[in-house]
């Protein structure tokens, strides 16, 4: 007489691959091939072409002063294999930014680039801009342009916000994508960016796509902290999330 199972009740929870059952030694047909199929589009993500005039093109509408610009990694091999190359912008792209300074400079410079998920760029990007950006100019806060950049990773914006001179800089990425969350996009930012910039002086959102942090949500949650961190003129570990995640009246308050 068998055992019932007692984990599948677990599934309705979460849709981490818990409880898919056995077939003798190994899984069932129907869990493994999902399973593969999820590794394949994890992979697709990483190793997708990204096309920032593509990107551009998608962004403009909401900027039409928009920038491309370009890390040091001249290809995606090169961008894997060098991490360090994708947190700095090429020579020719740090010039361009250094002859678009401005005194006094803006209160934010927002990047967007690929990072190690093109999946996640091109289908969360414009969803989170689209609601972000006019939070912050009905806040009255001056933007740069936004600036799409290919090949970059966490930091190069510490470099941007820099040579921009301005007071606060967010880089919207993919995330290395995981076996069930291959669009996920991350948002790191950084009060009075600098190169050099240690990780726990940035703060994080991540995971943002609608089956996880929906971008609507993203891009308030983004408003508050930023709007905190321009007030308290810090970011990283020592700025707080006071805000509940779904809503609260903190902005009004900060903003």
């Amino acid at each position: 007489m068998g055992t019932a199972d007692p984990w599948p009740h677990l599934r309705t929870h979460t849709a981490a691959r818990i409880a898919l059952g056995r077939a003798g030694a190994s899984l069932p047909t129907a869990p493994l091939l999902d399973f593969k199929l999820a590794h394949a589009r994890a992979k697709d993500a990483v190793l997708t072409h990204f096309d920032p005039e593509l990107l551009a093109a998608q962004l403009r509408p909401l900027d039409p002063g928009l920038l491309i610009v370009e890390s040091e990694a001249q290809d995606r091999a090169t961008y894997l294999q060098r991490p360090d190359y994708g947190r700095r912008l090429s020579a020719e792209s740090a010039t361009m930014l250094s002859a678009r300074a401005a005194m006094p400079g803006p209160d934010l410079a927002i990047l967007v680039s690929d990072g190690l998920s093109t999946t996640a760029v091109m289908t969360q990007a414009l969803p989170v801009l689209t609601a972000l950006l006019p939070l912050f100019r009905e806040a009255g806060w001056m933007l740069a342009p936004l600036l799409v950049v290919k090949h970059g990773r966490v930091a190069i914006q510490d470099q941007a916000g820099a040579l921009l001179h301005a007071q606060l800089s967010l880089i919207l990425l993919g995330e290395r994508p995981g076996l069930g969350s291959p669009d996920s996009l991350g948002a790191y930012f950084t009060y009075n960016p600098v190169p050099g910039r240690s990780d726990a002086e940035r703060n994080c959102v991540s995971n943002i796509r609608p089956q996880g942090l929906d971008p609507a949500l993203a891009a308030r949650k983004l408003f508050h902290l930023l709007s905190a961190s321009r007030h308290l003129k810090l970011s990283g570990v020592n700025l707080k999330d006071d805000e509940p995640l779904l809503g609260g009246g903190v902005v009004s308050e900060i903003a």
